[in-house]
Parts: C-alpha cells; structure tokens; sequence
C-alpha cells in the first residue's frame, strides 16, 4: 500500500536539492529518497522533479511513496571473520573484506552481524534493530577491527566514547605516489558528493573531518601510511586522501589506477584497520586491539617492495 504526503515547501528548505529535502522532511535515507523520485513519486506544484532540482519556499510538495521492508539481521557464516576479544560487555572482531558491518536496504550480502548470530553471539539491543550493538562501521572494501557492544552500557559507553573521539583509531593505507609533507594533516569538512549519491567529497558545508598521517615506507609509485583517524566520517581517508591526489592504490571509486591495481592484484582499496584503543567500558581500563593485514594486502605489498 502507498503512502501519500502533501505539504507547503518550509522556509529552511529553501534551495536544497529534492533529494536532501526528502530525508530531512520525510526520514527517508538519501538512497530510497532517490528512488522515490526516480519513480516519478514527487511533484512540485504539480510539476514532476528531478533528485537534484531545487526547492522554492511556499512551493506544493506531493510525495507518493511505497514503504520498504527494513532490512533485518540473518545469522549467516562470515568465513573469514576473526575474534580477536571477547567477554561480557564486548566483542572485538577482525572484519574481512566484502562484509559490511549491518545489514542494510540493497545489501544482500554477509555481515559481522549475522556472522556473530550465526556464531551464538548474543549482542547489545540499543539501537536501530538492524544496528544492535553497532557503535562504528568499516566499509565493505576495508578490512580490519570492529568493536560491537554485548550489553546495553557497553554500547552507551563505547557510542558516548566515539562521539567524544577518545577512540584511537589506527589504519594502514597504501596510496599512489608520495605525500608532501611525508608527515601531516588534513582538515577538511566532508559531505555527500555534489554529482553523485554514492560518493562523498570534501565541501565547504561538510561536517568537520580531520585525518593524520605519516609515511612508513615509500614505494617507487606509492606509499604505505599509518593514519590516525580524529573523526570518523563515511569514507573518510578514501576521501581525504584523494582529494590530495593521492588516492588508496585499489580505490577506482576515488580515483586510483586501474593499472596499478591489476599489477598488485587488487580488487579493493588497499586500507586496513590495524589498531583500535579505548577504555573498556566494563573495567575502564585502556585496552588496544590490533590485525595483522590480510593475505591480498600483503601480497600487494610485497609487489610493491620488488618493483
């Protein structure tokens, strides 16, 4: 069954684009925002709108919609998938590329989720139901540590540590070319993308997001970083480090090389979650996890240091 909406267009959303007015008026995630409109769902003064046309103030919204299932946790093995921690209050896991952190609408495959329910894993409830327990994400493409609250204070906590930036977050990120200065960072605020609903960019209206990095080794036609995140934005080294022309060798989504991705075997961005520090929200005190990088990484690597 459709659900139908109609309304005057409001004085703050004056200006913004179809699809951004959606989610803040509606609730709608940016994605089925889009394919709302796309549907030809969404009428301004009874005049069909495109995703990126723009509002005008006291302008008529229409909005007709078919409301979505949510997606929903299904306990699956996740091959691959590591424990590195695991007591009472939390579960530290080494998350393989591929997986993505909860389920979500237009993902159809394996989680840490449904890996730690297919496991017995019994998971903190706070939270969206498909995000029980989830106080940070990792991207399908990266790989490395995922901390995932048990109980209900661990996830207050930890969710309360993140905002606080009190979570040391370490990555290793191969990148083309040579960073200059070798050591430094970068400030600048990162927003969804201006021409594309999948990617995110550094704009001047973006939420504030800082990376630090420094060079371990340098490589002919690339460099491997240690990165220490002070922010935790979607895609934030992939786009941070792009955006200074120097994106994670892998990562054809920002800008890598194809060529130099097949010549190291790389079907991903080379970007490993190495290190995760914090205070254990049971005991309080600091505790540091760490992973090794997987074999494909490795392998690239040890490509790089022949070359």
């Amino acid at each position: 069954m459709s659900e139908y909406r109609s309304l005057p267009v409001p004085d703050g959303l004056a200006g913004e684009r179809v699809d951004a007015a959606l989610a803040k008026l509606l609730g709608f995630s940016r994605t089925f925002a889009v394919e709302v409109v796309s549907a030809g769902g969404v009428t301004v003064d009874s005049r069909t709108v495109g995703k990126s046309d723009r509002l005008e103030a006291g302008s008529w919204l229409e909005v007709e919609w078919t409301p979505r299932e949510g997606p929903s946790i299904v306990a699956l093995d996740v091959p691959g998938m590591g424990i590195v921690h695991d007591d009472d209050e939390i579960v530290v896991v080494d998350k393989p590329v591929g997986v993505a952190a909860h389920p979500s609408v237009g993902w159809t495959g394996p989680t840490v989720l449904g890996g730690l329910a297919a496991a017995g894993f019994a998971i903190a409830t706070s939270g969206a139901a498909e995000r029980a327990g989830i106080v940070h994400r990792l991207d399908v493409g990266t790989s490395g540590l995922m901390v995932v609250a048990k109980t209900e204070r661990a996830y207050t906590v930890l969710k309360q540590a993140f905002r606080e930036r009190t979570v040391d977050k370490i990555y290793n990120a191969v990148v083309q070319g040579h960073p200059d200065p070798l050591t430094g960072t970068i400030d600048a605020p990162i927003g969804r993308h201006p021409s594309s609903d999948w990617k995110f960019a550094v704009v001047v209206d973006g939420k504030p997001s800082v990376t630090h990095y420094e060079t371990v080794e340098a490589f002919p036609s690339a460099s491997l970083l240690e990165i220490h995140l002070e922010t935790g934005r979607t895609h934030q080294i992939r786009v941070h480090m792009s955006a200074q022309r120097h994106p994670c060798v892998g990562d054809t989504t920002y800008g890598a090389d194809p060529t130099l991705s097949a010549k190291l075997g790389l079907t991903r961005q080379w970007l490993h979650a190495v290190s995760l520090g914090f205070r254990h929200p049971g005991t309080g005190e600091q505790v540091v996890y760490r992973s090794d990088h997987p074999a494909d990484l490795r392998h690239a690597l040890d490509v790089l240091g022949e070359s």
